[in-house]
């Protein structure tokens, strides 16, 4: 028997990164669909579906050894369904069983039938068996749980979409309600853990939605590749611990797969250099505009956070009365713009801005901006975007020159940061998209303002394909933010980064992200990779805030300080 190779993605509330010391790499995301194909490919290639089976279940069973240690005296409950996924289990009780743990088979409408194989050697060896249409009330469910040490859930496995209901949803019901009762009462000895192979029942494996309700696992074992369901919410909250088995899929295909999570080895390799020999110009120079009467802080966030993520230099412009806000750092040098109104931005300051841009490596726009229409036309104006009619006064005849105007505008520009209220103000013009430069922005929406800008009441739950397919779209790179935070290219590549953390939901921590990439970027990484170090190491300072203050009262300035740590534990990691 070959050994499976087994790797892990912590559960989103476990240690920073850089002092577990895991160094996994990072793992490669697939939907259903690419997940067939694969398969398919594998067979196509001289492996058996049955060969693939056996690799899925015997990995299954190792990852229970290692949760339990020994088996001996071990009581393992395996939930069986009708599919693939109910064979996975089947091959995985089987070798439970061998190595001494007493096995128990829970069979949830899966026919018997002389070709399954895998039930039939779990026949030969007298594994208890039993199926739920026996027990209609739960009765004898409830007592094996009672003394039992762990459960495999291998009910339904990727690909599934039809709500959980009936008798599958009371099953779901009472392994849940029966952890959450024996963990009351005798937690540390009689709790069984609950491991799921591939997602748990009731995740939907594309998305993460859940289908009515679903298994609360302990550790998932994904098969063959993570299933990106896995890591988006709700359903990541149902998966906890990932880790994966390794089937033999073929490398070459699995290569190709454009979805992965964001590790502390992506990170790493992502760092720009700091030679002593350097100078602050080795690092950059970023322009952040931001801030307003309303909004005074974004600005001292934003900028902070560039110059924290080691920007040599940092300028805030922003409109003149709003230049005296609080907090800003002492090293934070001033553009000063002018008003159209009072704390407002306006075309004149798009004019003005142009004039001082030359030798900035990033620019950032957005975070406390407002959305006064004056500041519309601003953000306008200095991405180049205006239509010709807005340049010219009523009744002129439009030429080539106008055309010629806008398009050198654009690249006297440098690589862009889209946030916050630029973004909002964006999603009020119409094909946007088609005015601006491709490949020269990153954009970081919420998921509200991606609505906004999609122009949808509502983003689908597949929140991977929404970012991928609005980076496609627009021609550049998009972070859409979240509890799982997404990073899109528009040429279909995508990085997810698993770091939920309620430290992090909170007013500014977006401000100083967007700070953290456009810092990154001024240090000449590309707009994609820019993006992943900013996501990264702005989760990163998040879990050492949890760590030191806890998961309230944190404020988005404590980021700040924890920046640099992030940094320097990602570079002294093993």
């Amino acid at each position: 028997m070959v050994y499976n190779t087994l790797h892990s993605i912590r559960k989103p509330d476990a240690a920073f990164a850089g002092e577990t010391g895991d160094g996994i790499a990072a793992m490669k995301l697939v939907t259903t669909t690419q997940m067939r194909a694969l398969e398919q490919a594998t067979v196509d290639a001289g492996a058996t579906w049955p060969g693939l089976m056996e690799q899925a279940g015997w990995g299954v069973a190792q990852v229970v050894i290692q949760l339990l240690g020994t088996l001996q005296d071990r009581r393992i409950l395996v939930l069986i369904g009708p599919g693939n996924n109910g064979g996975d289990g089947l091959v995985a009780a089987r070798h439970l069983h061998d190595a001494g743990a007493h096995v128990s088979l829970l069979i949830w409408r899966r026919a018997a039938s002389p070709e399954d194989a895998n039930r039939r050697r779990c026949a030969e060896r007298a594994i208890a068996t039993y199926a739920l249409s026996d027990d209609p009330e739960l009765t004898h469910l409830r007592g094996m749980l009672v003394g039992c040490d762990l459960v495999v859930d291998a009910l339904l496995g990727a690909g599934v979409s039809r709500m959980v209901e009936g008798d599958l949803a009371a099953l779901i019901a009472t392994v849940n309600a029966g952890r959450s009762a024996q963990d009351a009462i005798r937690p540390a000895v009689h709790m069984p853990l609950v491991v799921s192979v591939d997602l748990p029942t009731g995740v939907a494996s594309d998305s993460g939605a859940i289908l009515g309700s679903a298994i609360r696992a302990d550790v998932t074992v994904a098969t063959g590749l993570v299933k990106r369901g896995c890591l988006q919410y709700p359903g990541r909250s149902y998966v906890g611990t990932i880790r994966l088995a390794e089937i033999g899929l073929t490398p070459t295909h699995t290569e190709a797969i454009m979805s992965e999570t964001i590790e502390k080895s992506t990170a790493r390799a992502l760092l720009p250099a700091r030679p002593d020999d350097s100078h602050k110009g080795t690092f950059g120079k970023v322009m952040v505009v931001a801030g307003s009467m309303l909004y005074p802080g974004a600005a001292s966030l934003a900028t902070a956070g560039a110059a924290r993520v080691g920007a040599g230099l940092v300028t805030l412009a922003s409109a003149r009365s709003v230049l005296g806000g609080p907090g800003r750092l002492a090293e934070i040098t001033l553009r000063p713009l002018p008003e159209a109104d009072w704390g407002v931005l306006g075309e004149a300051a798009a004019d003005e801005l142009r004039k001082h841009l030359e030798g900035y490596n990033a620019l950032l726009i957005g975070p406390g901006i407002g959305r006064e229409e004056q500041t519309r036309t601003f953000l306008e104006r200095l991405l180049g975007i205006e239509t010709p009619r807005q340049r010219n006064h009523i009744g002129f005849r439009l030429g080539a020159g106008d055309e010629k105007i806008i398009e050198k505008e654009r690249s006297d520009l440098p690589p862009i940061i889209i946030d916050a209220d630029a973004l909002t103000l964006l999603s009020q013009l119409d094909n946007w998209w088609e005015r601006l430069p491709r490949e020269r922005c990153i954009l970081t929406p919420h998921p509200g303002e991606m609505q906004r800008l999609l122009k949808v009441e509502e983003l689908e739950s597949d929140h991977v394909k929404v970012a991928e397919g609005a980076a496609e779209l627009w021609g550049q790179v998009v972070v859409l933010k979240g509890a799982t935070t997404i990073v899109a290219g528009p040429d279909g590549h995508s990085r997810l980064n698993d770091g939920g953390n309620a430290a992090l939901a909170t007013a500014g921590t977006g401000d100083v992200l967007a700070g953290a990439i456009a810092g990154l970027l001024a240090q000449r990484l590309t707009l994609f990779d820019a993006a992943t170090l900013g996501v990264y190491l702005h989760s990163a300072a998040g879990r050492l805030v949890r760590e030191e203050l806890g998961d309230a009262g944190s404020l988005a300035s404590d980021l700040l300080l924890r920046l640099p740590l992030a940094i320097r534990a990602l570079k002294t990691a093993r």
